[in-house]
């Protein structure tokens, strides 16, 4: 009998276990085994087994209501919280993009469909709501418009798939072509501007940092709509602009 092929099987291993962990990441609670199975589409034998590791490891956590993510991925985040070049890069440029619009300045990074919060900067006025370094936010709100704009036709059909309905919080559902529409001036004007879309009362100009591989990261202001009255968005956009070419040739 043949031997297996371990360097396949070591493979396949590894991505059942990045499977779990990204199970048990975009979850707000703790998950049942059983759910965390389900899930990663796993035989829970197997998801035991590698929760057993993972925990082992720090890398998740277990009490009476199920698993978490654990204490230890905090020492990657932090890794690359420090050694990441986008965020060296980026740092300086958002405490002058702050400084000079009086806006809460922050970094976002594309992951697969959602965007993460990577650094912020706070303005004169500080935001009335919680922006965690972190936080998974979405693609068609917000600052994740500049990036959903920068993909290809194909993951574009592709995230539309999976999005299901579009909808803003305070306005209900929004038309796919209306949506494709926008991206489009987006991608010719160099900007996105959104009002009201994840916080009521909340307004933001962002831009794509320019990377001939295919933009993943963005930069935004965010402020009331009093701070981004709308004869104000076009020279935020400008600003934006200079801001994300500013941080890509910091990185090259």
């Amino acid at each position: 009998m043949a031997e297996p092929d371990k360097p396949a099987t070591s493979m396949r291993s590894l991505e059942r276990a990045i499977d779990i962990l990204e199970v048990i990441d975009s979850s707000q609670h703790a998950l049942r085994l059983t759910e965390i199975a389900r899930r990663a589409g796993l035989p829970v034998a197997t998801t035991q087994r590698i929760l057993g590791v993972l925990e082992a490891r720090g890398r998740v956590e277990r009490d009476a209501n199920g698993y978490r993510p654990g204490v230890a991925l905090i020492f990657g985040a932090h890794a690359y919280l420090t050694t990441s070049p986008l965020l060296t890069a980026a740092r300086p440029i958002l405490h002058d993009l702050a400084a000079a619009t009086g806006l809460t300045a922050s970094l976002f990074k594309r992951i697969g469909w959602s965007r993460v919060v990577l650094a912020r900067v706070d303005g004169a006025s500080p935001l009335r709501y919680e922006l965690p370094i972190g936080e998974r936010l979405p693609l068609h709100l917000g600052a994740g418009k500049a990036l959903t704009a920068q993909l290809t036709d194909t993951e574009l059909t592709e995230f539309l798939e999976q999005l299901g309905n579009l909808g803003h919080p305070d306005r209900g559902p929004v038309d796919h072509d209306d949506f494709l529409a926008e991206l489009k001036t987006i991608r010719d004007r160099g900007y996105s501007q959104a009002r009201g879309e994840r916080e009521p009362g909340m307004a933001s100009v962002a831009a794509a940092v320019p990377d001939p591989a295919g933009a993943t990261a963005a930069v935004q202001v965010t402020g009331t709509f009093a701070d981004i009255p709308e004869d104000r968005v076009a020279e935020l956009g400008v600003e934006l602009q200079r801001a994300a070419l500013a941080i890509a040739r910091r990185i090259s």
